[in-house]
């Protein structure tokens, strides 16, 4: 029997592997103990080859939680991928993992109802519409959102961090050193966390008076060094260029430092630059880079904290949970040039 892309195995066909009757396979799946021991243990080999395609035995439980992350596990990914993993093992479930870009192209949501080795899934900054979303919980399967890439629908359990807040602290951070004319390297325009950062960034500019200046604010396709570094060259090229750099993340915050060194500016001393997530990376640079510290592994805690309720029963009082950030002042930022 076909199911999504699955072939399902049926009773029969176990039964047609083993050579035994489907009575005697029904009775090893429903635990019968009118069954001879080598009966059975030859029944739950075969099963063991077919895989997670064979008939479940009744009062078996799933064990596995699909985390999908289609991104590479770098140090970013990697670390919430870990913390899921870790807090999973206690209970006795284990990760069945679909991670990297390649992943983006696969259309897996549709296929979890169905797979009888999954018993819940966390999912982390999903690329599926909101509206796929709601279809699996409308199915009542049982999954938590880490990190939402857009707004997430309606009675949906999500994690993230305090994006918002976190911005806001860092560039209220700069305005206290005098700094106006700061510059935003922003995220992909779809990401809820880019749209959430961005409008922390402008929050304590607004407080100070100042309008933002559109030829001081990019955006990026994708959260890279390398496009971080194409923007701060923009940025640090214009006539009037800015005193400060807020990027994104970290990654893109080591780009722009890359072009200020190649302009000859000194960090912090003529530009100052901050980042986001505070990742190993961001403290092995030069200068070290003030950043805003994400609950990384708190949030992969938190996130299988509620998984456990909803395949507990229980009912979550809170859907969507923002976890605080941090402001971490190192080096890489400074008091403004009067």
């Amino acid at each position: 029997m076909k199911h999504g892309d699955e072939t399902r195995v049926t009773v029969r066909d176990v039964a047609a592997r083993t050579g035994l009757s489907i009575a005697t396979i029904s009775r090893v799946l429903n635990g019968r103990a009118n069954v001879a021991a080598h009966t059975r243990e030859r029944v739950l080999a075969a099963m063991g080859e077919l895989g997670q395609k064979a008939p479940r035995r009744r009062g078996e439980r799933a064990t596995g939680i699909y985390v999908r992350c289609p991104y590479v596990l770098t140090d970013y990914f990697g670390l919430i991928v870990s913390a899921v993993a870790e807090a999973l093992e206690p209970h006795g479930l284990q990760v069945i993992l679909n991670a990297g870009v390649a992943a983006q192209r696969e259309h897996v949501l549709t296929t979890l109802t169905g797979r009888r080795d999954v018993t819940g899934a966390v999912l982390i900054l999903p690329p599926e519409p909101g509206a796929e979303l709601a279809r699996l919980r409308d199915r009542g399967f049982p999954f938590v959102v880490l990190d939402p890439r857009t707004p997430p629908p309606r009675n949906l359990a999500a994690v993230s961090a305090a994006h918002f807040a976190g911005a806001r602290q860092l560039t209220a951070h700069l305005v206290e050193l005098g700094h106006r004319r700061i510059g935003i390297i922003g995220g992909p325009r779809d990401w809820l966390a880019s749209e959430n950062r961005f409008a922390g960034y402008l929050s304590p500019l607004a407080d100070a008076r100042v309008l933002p200046a559109p030829e001081l604010i990019r955006f990026v396709a994708e959260p890279t060094t390398e496009l971080g570094y194409r923007a701060a060259v923009e940025l640090l090229d214009l006539p009037d260029r800015p005193t400060a750099l807020v990027a994104f993340n970290d990654k893109m915050a080591i780009g722009a430092l890359r072009a200020a060194a190649e302009r000859g500016l000194r960090v912090p001393d003529d530009l100052s630059v901050a980042g986001f997530d505070d990742i190993e990376l961001g403290q092995a640079c030069r200068p070290m880079l003030t950043t805003v510290r994400q609950p990384l592994e708190e949030m992969g805690r938190m996130a299988v904290h509620l998984l456990l309720r909803m395949l507990g029963g229980h009912r979550l009082d809170a859907l969507h949970l923002e976890l605080a950030t941090e402001l971490v002042v190192r080096e890489s930022t400074g008091l403004a040039k009067a």
